[in-house]
Protein backbone atom coordinates (compact mmCIF):
# COMPACT_ATOMS: atom_id res chain seq x y z
CA UNK A 1 0.00 0.00 0.00
CA UNK A 2 1.48 3.70 -1.11
CA UNK A 3 0.89 6.39 1.75
CA UNK A 4 0.94 10.22 -0.04
CA UNK A 5 3.58 12.64 2.58
CA UNK A 6 4.15 16.51 2.12
CA UNK A 7 8.06 16.62 2.46
CA UNK A 8 10.00 19.95 3.67
CA UNK A 9 13.61 19.17 1.75
CA UNK A 10 14.54 22.60 1.86
CA UNK A 11 13.88 25.51 4.52
CA UNK A 12 12.30 28.46 2.58
CA UNK A 13 10.80 26.38 -0.43
CA UNK A 14 7.47 24.57 -1.05
CA UNK A 15 6.59 21.17 0.62
CA UNK A 16 7.18 18.22 -2.11
CA UNK A 17 3.93 16.37 -2.50
CA UNK A 18 5.93 12.20 -3.12
CA UNK A 19 4.77 8.99 -3.01
CA UNK A 20 6.44 6.28 -0.48
CA UNK A 21 5.87 2.74 0.86
CA UNK A 22 3.47 2.77 3.74
CA UNK A 23 5.12 0.92 6.90
CA UNK A 24 3.75 -1.99 8.20
CA UNK A 25 3.56 -1.66 12.47
CA UNK A 26 5.69 -3.78 14.48
CA UNK A 27 5.46 -4.75 18.01
CA UNK A 28 2.82 -2.44 19.62
CA UNK A 29 3.30 0.18 17.08
CA UNK A 30 0.21 1.54 15.69
CA UNK A 31 -0.37 2.96 11.66
CA UNK A 32 -3.09 5.43 11.92
CA UNK A 33 -4.51 7.08 8.77
CA UNK A 34 -4.87 10.93 9.64
CA UNK A 35 -8.15 12.51 9.20
CA UNK A 36 -7.04 16.25 10.47
CA UNK A 37 -3.23 17.74 10.50
CA UNK A 38 -3.43 20.87 12.67
CA UNK A 39 -1.31 23.81 10.87
CA UNK A 40 0.31 25.32 13.79
CA UNK A 41 2.17 28.57 13.92
CA UNK A 42 5.83 26.66 14.41
CA UNK A 43 5.11 25.04 11.72
CA UNK A 44 6.18 28.00 9.56
CA UNK A 45 9.03 28.13 12.11
CA UNK A 46 10.08 24.90 11.05
CA UNK A 47 9.72 25.52 7.36
CA UNK A 48 11.20 28.89 7.09
CA UNK A 49 14.81 27.22 9.29
CA UNK A 50 14.02 29.66 12.74
CA UNK A 51 13.37 26.15 14.59
CA UNK A 52 17.64 25.17 14.88
CA UNK A 53 16.13 21.45 16.10
CA UNK A 54 15.08 20.83 12.34
CA UNK A 55 16.95 18.26 10.22
CA UNK A 56 15.81 17.58 6.58
CA UNK A 57 14.12 15.90 4.94
CA UNK A 58 11.22 16.15 7.42
CA UNK A 59 7.35 15.54 6.83
CA UNK A 60 6.03 18.12 9.24
CA UNK A 61 2.70 18.39 11.45
CA UNK A 62 2.80 17.73 15.33
CA UNK A 63 -0.53 18.59 15.75
CA UNK A 64 -3.26 14.87 14.78
CA UNK A 65 -5.98 12.78 15.02
CA UNK A 66 -6.37 9.91 12.94
CA UNK A 67 -7.93 6.57 12.75
CA UNK A 68 -6.37 2.99 13.78
CA UNK A 69 -5.73 1.01 10.50
CA UNK A 70 -3.60 -1.74 12.22
CA UNK A 71 -1.99 -2.54 15.25
CA UNK A 72 1.30 -4.52 16.00
CA UNK A 73 -0.84 -6.48 18.53
CA UNK A 74 -2.57 -5.51 21.98
CA UNK A 75 -3.08 -1.99 22.70
CA UNK A 76 -5.21 0.19 25.30
CA UNK A 77 -5.19 4.19 25.20
CA UNK A 78 -4.27 6.73 28.60
CA UNK A 79 -7.54 5.74 30.25
CA UNK A 80 -7.10 1.96 29.64
CA UNK A 81 -9.70 1.58 27.08
CA UNK A 82 -8.85 -1.44 23.95
CA UNK A 83 -7.84 -0.09 20.74
CA UNK A 84 -8.85 -1.77 17.42
CA UNK A 85 -8.59 -0.52 13.94
CA UNK A 86 -11.39 1.80 13.11
CA UNK A 87 -11.15 3.76 16.46
CA UNK A 88 -10.82 7.46 15.77
CA UNK A 89 -7.57 8.85 18.26
CA UNK A 90 -5.50 11.00 18.87
CA UNK A 91 -1.78 11.15 20.86
CA UNK A 92 0.77 12.94 22.80
CA UNK A 93 3.19 13.87 19.58
CA UNK A 94 5.98 13.55 22.13
CA UNK A 95 7.73 10.19 22.38
CA UNK A 96 10.10 10.60 25.45
CA UNK A 97 12.07 7.81 26.95
CA UNK A 98 10.68 6.87 30.26
CA UNK A 99 13.79 6.20 32.43
CA UNK A 100 16.09 9.24 32.51
CA UNK A 101 16.16 11.71 35.31
CA UNK A 102 13.27 14.17 34.37
CA UNK A 103 11.10 11.30 33.24
CA UNK A 104 11.54 9.19 36.09
CA UNK A 105 12.24 11.11 38.66
CA UNK A 106 11.24 14.58 38.41
CA UNK A 107 7.73 13.60 36.53
CA UNK A 108 8.88 16.63 34.35
CA UNK A 109 8.51 14.14 30.88
CA UNK A 110 8.62 17.59 28.81
CA UNK A 111 12.06 18.11 29.94
CA UNK A 112 13.21 14.43 28.61
CA UNK A 113 16.60 15.04 26.73
CA UNK A 114 15.93 12.34 24.40
CA UNK A 115 12.16 13.86 23.65
CA UNK A 116 11.38 13.45 20.03
CA UNK A 117 8.64 15.01 18.27
CA UNK A 118 6.31 14.47 15.87
CA UNK A 119 6.25 16.82 13.06
CA UNK A 120 10.12 18.12 14.56
CA UNK A 121 12.35 15.17 14.85
CA UNK A 122 10.33 12.43 13.34
CA UNK A 123 8.22 12.55 10.46
CA UNK A 124 4.53 13.91 11.34
CA UNK A 125 0.96 14.55 10.31
CA UNK A 126 1.26 15.83 7.04
CA UNK A 127 0.39 12.96 5.51
CA UNK A 128 -2.47 10.10 4.37
CA UNK A 129 -0.65 7.50 7.31
CA UNK A 130 1.74 8.05 10.31
CA UNK A 131 3.24 5.08 12.35
CA UNK A 132 2.87 5.92 16.14
CA UNK A 133 5.92 4.36 17.91
CA UNK A 134 5.64 1.77 20.82
CA UNK A 135 5.67 4.14 23.51
CA UNK A 136 3.78 6.88 21.86
CA UNK A 137 0.24 7.60 24.32
CA UNK A 138 -2.71 7.23 22.80
CA UNK A 139 -6.19 9.25 23.45
CA UNK A 140 -9.48 7.29 21.92
CA UNK A 141 -11.85 9.69 21.08
CA UNK A 142 -15.72 9.25 20.40
CA UNK A 143 -16.73 8.06 16.83
CA UNK A 144 -18.53 11.34 16.23
CA UNK A 145 -15.96 13.65 16.72
CA UNK A 146 -14.92 16.21 13.77
CA UNK A 147 -11.14 15.47 13.91
CA UNK A 148 -10.32 18.80 12.83
CA UNK A 149 -11.77 20.79 15.89
CA UNK A 150 -9.30 18.33 17.94
CA UNK A 151 -6.13 18.85 16.46
CA UNK A 152 -5.28 22.45 18.55
CA UNK A 153 -5.95 20.25 21.65
CA UNK A 154 -2.08 18.57 20.93
CA UNK A 155 -0.03 21.23 20.86
CA UNK A 156 -1.66 24.90 21.70
CA UNK A 157 -4.32 23.34 24.32
CA UNK A 158 -1.50 20.81 25.77
CA UNK A 159 0.67 23.89 26.24
CA UNK A 160 -2.09 26.13 27.85
CA UNK A 161 -2.84 23.68 30.17
CA UNK A 162 0.90 22.81 31.23
CA UNK A 163 0.67 26.65 31.91
CA UNK A 164 -1.63 26.65 34.63
CA UNK A 165 0.55 23.86 36.58
CA UNK A 166 2.41 26.82 37.83
CA UNK A 167 -0.20 29.22 38.82
CA UNK A 168 -3.44 28.67 41.07
CA UNK A 169 -6.60 30.95 40.23
CA UNK A 170 -8.88 32.45 42.47
CA UNK A 171 -12.42 34.13 41.79
CA UNK A 172 -10.37 37.81 42.22
CA UNK A 173 -7.82 37.03 39.94
CA UNK A 174 -7.52 39.46 37.08
CA UNK A 175 -6.02 36.77 34.31
CA UNK A 176 -4.09 38.90 30.71
CA UNK A 177 -4.13 36.98 27.28
CA UNK A 178 -1.72 38.23 24.74
CA UNK A 179 -2.58 37.07 21.57
CA UNK A 180 -5.98 35.83 20.10
CA UNK A 181 -4.87 33.01 18.03
CA UNK A 182 -5.64 29.40 19.05
CA UNK A 183 -3.13 29.56 21.99
CA UNK A 184 -4.82 32.43 23.23
CA UNK A 185 -8.07 31.06 22.87
CA UNK A 186 -6.82 27.63 24.66
CA UNK A 187 -5.98 30.20 27.69
CA UNK A 188 -8.84 32.68 27.66
CA UNK A 189 -11.40 29.42 27.80
CA UNK A 190 -8.87 27.67 31.04
CA UNK A 191 -8.67 30.59 33.10
CA UNK A 192 -12.43 31.08 32.54
CA UNK A 193 -12.79 27.26 33.09
CA UNK A 194 -10.43 27.45 35.90
CA UNK A 195 -12.57 29.73 37.89
CA UNK A 196 -10.57 33.43 37.45
CA UNK A 197 -11.91 36.22 38.80
CA UNK A 198 -11.98 38.15 35.32
CA UNK A 199 -10.27 37.18 31.75
CA UNK A 200 -8.95 40.60 29.46
CA UNK A 201 -7.48 39.07 26.05
CA UNK A 202 -5.33 41.71 24.35
CA UNK A 203 -4.60 42.30 20.37
CA UNK A 204 -4.83 44.36 17.79
CA UNK A 205 -7.13 46.28 15.77
CA UNK A 206 -6.24 43.34 12.92
CA UNK A 207 -7.43 41.00 15.01
CA UNK A 208 -10.48 42.44 15.50
CA UNK A 209 -12.62 39.82 14.72
CA UNK A 210 -10.39 37.55 16.87
CA UNK A 211 -10.37 39.34 20.20
CA UNK A 212 -14.56 39.33 19.47
CA UNK A 213 -14.62 35.38 19.13
CA UNK A 214 -12.46 35.74 22.62
CA UNK A 215 -15.79 36.64 24.18
CA UNK A 216 -17.55 33.18 23.49
CA UNK A 217 -14.14 31.66 25.46
CA UNK A 218 -15.08 33.33 28.43
CA UNK A 219 -13.13 36.94 27.78
CA UNK A 220 -14.92 39.41 29.94
CA UNK A 221 -13.31 42.35 28.06
CA UNK A 222 -10.97 42.71 24.91
CA UNK A 223 -8.54 45.40 24.42
CA UNK A 224 -7.15 46.62 21.14
CA UNK A 225 -3.67 48.22 21.85
CA UNK A 226 -3.05 49.95 18.40
CA UNK A 227 -1.88 53.70 18.97
CA UNK A 228 -1.04 53.14 22.56
CA UNK A 229 1.87 54.34 24.36
CA UNK A 230 3.54 51.34 26.72
CA UNK A 231 2.08 53.35 29.63
CA UNK A 232 -1.65 53.81 27.95
CA UNK A 233 -1.89 49.82 27.91
CA UNK A 234 -0.83 49.34 31.12
CA UNK A 235 -3.52 51.87 32.25
CA UNK A 236 -6.10 50.43 30.16
CA UNK A 237 -5.57 46.97 31.55
CA UNK A 238 -5.23 48.55 35.13
CA UNK A 239 -8.78 50.29 34.80
CA UNK A 240 -10.34 46.72 33.54
CA UNK A 241 -8.94 45.45 36.57
CA UNK A 242 -10.72 48.12 38.93
CA UNK A 243 -7.53 49.57 39.77
CA UNK A 244 -5.49 46.64 40.32
CA UNK A 245 -2.50 45.05 37.52
CA UNK A 246 -3.13 41.09 36.54
CA UNK A 247 -1.95 39.10 38.61
CA UNK A 248 -1.21 36.74 36.07
CA UNK A 249 -0.52 37.48 32.20
CA UNK A 250 -0.07 34.88 29.51
CA UNK A 251 1.77 35.70 26.64
CA UNK A 252 0.35 34.20 23.51
CA UNK A 253 2.23 36.25 21.11
CA UNK A 254 5.54 35.07 21.10
CA UNK A 255 7.11 38.47 20.07
CA UNK A 256 9.53 40.92 21.79
CA UNK A 257 6.80 43.29 22.01
CA UNK A 258 4.64 41.42 23.69
CA UNK A 259 7.41 40.57 26.02
CA UNK A 260 8.37 44.59 27.20
CA UNK A 261 4.69 45.10 27.84
CA UNK A 262 3.96 41.93 29.56
CA UNK A 263 7.03 42.03 32.16
CA UNK A 264 5.67 45.77 33.23
CA UNK A 265 1.88 44.66 33.47
CA UNK A 266 2.15 41.92 35.96
CA UNK A 267 1.06 42.68 39.18
CA UNK A 268 3.47 42.26 42.37
CA UNK A 269 3.45 38.69 43.91
CA UNK A 270 1.79 37.65 40.13
CA UNK A 271 2.96 35.62 37.32
CA UNK A 272 4.18 36.04 33.67
CA UNK A 273 3.86 33.05 32.09
CA UNK A 274 5.52 32.33 28.49
CA UNK A 275 3.54 29.86 26.38
CA UNK A 276 4.02 31.90 22.76
CA UNK A 277 8.16 31.19 22.34
CA UNK A 278 8.39 28.52 20.34
CA UNK A 279 11.65 29.60 18.41
CA UNK A 280 14.29 32.21 19.35
CA UNK A 281 13.92 35.64 19.15
CA UNK A 282 16.09 38.82 19.69
CA UNK A 283 17.35 39.92 22.84
CA UNK A 284 14.92 41.71 24.95
CA UNK A 285 15.64 44.60 27.65
CA UNK A 286 14.65 42.98 30.82
CA UNK A 287 15.03 44.85 34.43
CA UNK A 288 15.58 42.67 36.94
CA UNK A 289 15.70 44.65 39.56
CA UNK A 290 12.47 46.95 39.08
CA UNK A 291 10.33 43.80 36.81
CA UNK A 292 10.97 40.83 38.52
CA UNK A 293 13.07 40.97 42.13
CA UNK A 294 11.07 43.92 43.52
CA UNK A 295 7.92 42.96 42.67
CA UNK A 296 8.67 39.12 43.93
CA UNK A 297 7.49 38.38 40.28
CA UNK A 298 7.71 34.82 38.53
CA UNK A 299 8.98 34.36 35.02
CA UNK A 300 7.91 31.03 34.36
CA UNK A 301 9.07 29.33 30.55
CA UNK A 302 6.94 27.17 29.69
CA UNK A 303 7.76 24.27 27.47
CA UNK A 304 5.72 21.95 25.45
CA UNK A 305 3.58 19.58 27.64
CA UNK A 306 3.17 15.87 28.95
CA UNK A 307 0.37 13.42 27.87
CA UNK A 308 -1.30 14.94 31.01
CA UNK A 309 -1.93 18.01 29.33
CA UNK A 310 -3.14 16.99 26.54
CA UNK A 311 -5.39 14.69 28.07
CA UNK A 312 -6.79 18.21 30.01
CA UNK A 313 -6.81 19.72 26.64
CA UNK A 314 -9.52 16.88 25.02
CA UNK A 315 -11.61 16.88 27.99
CA UNK A 316 -11.97 20.85 28.02
CA UNK A 317 -12.59 20.17 24.19
CA UNK A 318 -15.01 17.48 23.96
CA UNK A 319 -16.82 19.36 27.30
CA UNK A 320 -18.78 21.67 24.43
CA UNK A 321 -18.66 24.51 26.89
CA UNK A 322 -16.40 26.35 24.57
CA UNK A 323 -16.90 26.90 20.73
CA UNK A 324 -13.59 25.61 19.56
CA UNK A 325 -15.26 24.28 16.55
CA UNK A 326 -15.13 28.25 15.89
CA UNK A 327 -11.46 28.39 15.57
CA UNK A 328 -11.11 26.00 12.46
CA UNK A 329 -11.87 28.70 9.37
CA UNK A 330 -9.82 26.82 6.73
CA UNK A 331 -9.60 23.14 5.67
CA UNK A 332 -7.42 22.12 3.03
CA UNK A 333 -6.16 18.83 1.18
CA UNK A 334 -3.09 17.07 1.36
CA UNK A 335 -2.09 17.93 -1.65
CA UNK A 336 -2.38 21.94 -1.31
CA UNK A 337 -0.42 21.41 2.36
CA UNK A 338 1.75 24.82 0.64
CA UNK A 339 -1.40 26.89 0.45
CA UNK A 340 -2.40 25.98 4.24
CA UNK A 341 1.27 27.33 5.22
CA UNK A 342 0.18 30.30 3.17
CA UNK A 343 -3.30 30.48 4.65
CA UNK A 344 -1.64 30.99 8.44
CA UNK A 345 1.46 33.07 7.64
CA UNK A 346 -0.70 35.92 6.08
CA UNK A 347 -3.63 35.19 9.06
CA UNK A 348 -5.93 34.71 6.67
CA UNK A 349 -6.51 31.34 8.81
CA UNK A 350 -6.93 31.60 12.85
CA UNK A 351 -6.66 27.71 12.02
CA UNK A 352 -5.99 25.85 8.97
CA UNK A 353 -6.61 22.04 8.92
CA UNK A 354 -5.18 19.51 6.45
CA UNK A 355 -7.34 16.98 5.65
CA UNK A 356 -5.97 13.56 3.83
Amino acid sequence: MRMTRAVLREFGAPLAIEEAQTPSPATREALVRIRAAGVCGSDLHIASGRDPRIRLPLVLGHEGVGEIVALGGERRDVHDRDLAPGDVVTWDRGVVCGECHYCAVRRQPFLCPRRQVYGISRDGCYATHLLLSATTRIVKLPPEVDPATLVSAACSGATVAHAFDYVRLTDDDLVVVQGPGPLGMFAVALAHHRGAGKVVCIGTERSRHRLELAREFGAAEILTTDGMSQQERISRVRNLGGGFPPRIVIDCAGTTGAFADGIEMVAPGGAYLLVGVGAPLPDVPLKLYEQVTRKSATLQGVWVSDTSHLVQAVALVLSRRYPFERLVTHRFPLRQANEALAAVASRAALKAVIEP
